[in-house]
């Protein structure tokens, strides 16, 4: 009995019409039909009632039915688990220079020589990079943001400081608050982005300015505009632009994240790769 003929079954049970299912199945009906008869051969049993009314499952079919759906499921679930073991998809924002991403993937390299990592850099309107889309495996991201359905791992927290024009009589102040800044435009994000993320990078309050989607762009704003911008210190700005720090604001957290219930074992593996790398503890490839 091959996975090809259940999945031919399956068809044929949820259309109840041998035409339907072939259309479905992108194939010609005669085949089709006799894929059946072998599989109720196999079986040793009547798998569908023929009659001129139409088809319908006999207690037997509808047994198969429940059975082939599971064993299908898990045929797809090992082919993903299969393609996962030797392909990984990590979704990023933010600098890819970082010491700690740098050191992450020295430590992946070390520890899965044979794995093709691909990386989808993600813009600023979805801090979880794609991962809720399934278009990665594990996001390599900044919170805060909606966690719902997602278990979130804290890798570093990053004081923040307002991206200023050298220019700006702010830019000569050591540090700064929240209140230095309330009468400025401040860049935002798409209307439909995370609010939780919004309202962070806008330090907690209802804000107008320039719609942005990503760094560059909001770098932009600053030089062109005097829009304020955030970035976490340590990220250095062009020539023209300049980080003061901004005391109380909470610190912006690095954080690598995945869906609840993640059976792949590359995703343990990289969340602890992932810890050791951004305390700086994971030795020089070289070494």
């Amino acid at each position: 009995m091959e996975l090809r003929t259940l999945r031919y079954f399956v068809a044929v049970a949820e259309e109840l019409h041998f035409g339907r299912a072939a259309v479905r199945l992108q194939m010609s009906q005669p085949p089709l039909s006799r894929a059946i008869k072998q599989l109720e051969r196999e079986l040793g049993a009547t798998l569908f009632d023929r009659s001129a009314a139409g088809v319908a499952l006999t207690p037997a079919g509808v047994v198969l039915l429940e059975e082939a759906r599971t064993l299908l499921e898990q045929a797809d679930q090992l082919k993903a688990r299969v393609r996962g073991a030797v392909s990984f998809t990590i979704g990023m924002l933010g600098d890819s220079t970082d010491p700690g991403a740098t050191r992450l993937a020295a430590a992946s390299r070390q520890q899965h020589p044979g794995l093709e990592v691909r990386i989808r850099e993600a813009d600023l309107t979805d801090p979880t990079c794609g991962l809720r889309a399934g278009l990665v495996d594990v996001a390599l991201t900044r919170a805060p943001f909606d966690e719902t359905g997602l278990t979130v791992h804290e890798l570093r927290a990053d004081p923040v400081g307002a991206v200023l024009r050298a220019d700006d009589p702010l830019a000569q102040r050591d540090e700064l608050k929240l209140a230095d800044l309330a009468d400025r435009r401040w860049f935002q994000f798409p209307a439909d982005t995370d609010p939780i993320w919004q309202s962070y990078w806008n330090g907690g309050q209802h804000r107008k300015g320039p719609v942005v989607r990503s760094v560059q762009e909001c770098l932009q704003a600053v030089l062109w505009n005097g829009t304020v911008g955030l970035s976490p210190l340590g990220h250095n700005p062009p020539g023209e632009l300049t980080v003061v720090p901004i005391l109380d604001l909470p610190p912006s957290r690095v954080v690598t994240c995945w869906k609840k219930g993640e059976t792949n074992p590359l995703v343990k593996s990289f969340v602890q790769l992932a810890s050791t790398a951004y305390q700086g503890e994971w030795p020089d490839e070289r070494s």
